[in-house]
């Protein structure tokens, strides 16, 4: 994928530029933090960029993962990000370091999916490709590794719920499902059908309450996955407000 911001010379708001302009080759990930954005690429490279600053002034890079950068999030507070990556290895950083702060080592395959709770200060999961299918869970206080579970399926994408200590997953090869789960005690309350390639992409609604999903199947699909009135039973997708729209 290739990357890139344009800015215009002439046109301005207030006497002060948009945007400036940035290219990037091969990004697989992207992870904003108020003006600060990191990126991560197949050159293995993670590079923070502040837009404020003068294009004179080169982006910080974090060197440390040793194939593509799959995946990026900046937690709550903003103070950290975790990287994953091709080399199955979790990073956890700030944005004044040039060396991961800890580093996780437990997948067995590519981490592309990762997620920081909003409820529980340092607690991060984090999804391992075909090989691994495991959703892991972190304290990133201590740098101790929690709850692990087996999903049976590539781990795609994570999210948890704004409003409950709930997680929802999405799901590659073999069921292209969408999974969710209680936190701690991990148990499965909801499994949502319909897609019939990987779910790739995954984004939440403004209020917490809906997800979108996209999948190699062409269809874009819509659940109510944290509402107040979500069924515990399977959920087939059907063409509706909250299924599909191709």
């Amino acid at each position: 994928m290739r990357f890139s911001v344009f800015s215009s010379g002439d046109f301005h708001v207030n006497h002060r530029p948009l945007i400036r302009f940035v290219l990037i080759y091969n990004t697989g990930a992207l992870a904003w933090n108020g003006d600060l954005l990191a990126s991560g690429s197949r050159d293995r490279m993670i590079f923070l960029r502040d837009t404020r600053t003068p294009l004179v002034i080169p982006e910080k890079k974090m060197p440390g993962h040793r194939q593509e950068v799959c995946g990026l999030k900046w937690s709550p507070d903003n103070q950290h990000l975790a990287s994953g990556g091709n080399d199955n290895k979790l990073f956890v950083w700030n944005s004044r370091a040039v060396a991961p702060l800890q580093t996780y080592s437990e997948h067995m395959a590519a981490v592309k999916a990762i997620a920081w709770s909003p409820h529980q200060h340092g607690l991060l999961a984090s999804g391992g490709g075909t090989a691994d299918r495991r959703i892991r869970f972190w304290n990133t206080i201590t740098g101790r590794p929690l709850q692990c579970i087996d999903t049976g399926s590539q781990v795609c994408n994570l999210a948890w719920s704004k409003h409950s200590s709930e997680l929802v997953s999405t799901h590659g090869y073999s069921q292209n499902q969408i999974l969710v789960w209680k936190y701690p005690s991990l148990v499965q309350i909801a499994k949502l059908t319909g897609h019939t390639f990987r779910v790739l992409y995954l984004a939440m609604s403004p209020d917490g309450e809906s997800i979108v999903t996209g999948a190699g199947d062409e269809t874009l699909r819509f659940w109510n996955v944290f509402s107040k009135t979500r069924s515990t039973k399977e959920t087939k997708s059907a063409l509706n407000l909250f299924t599909r729209i191709r």
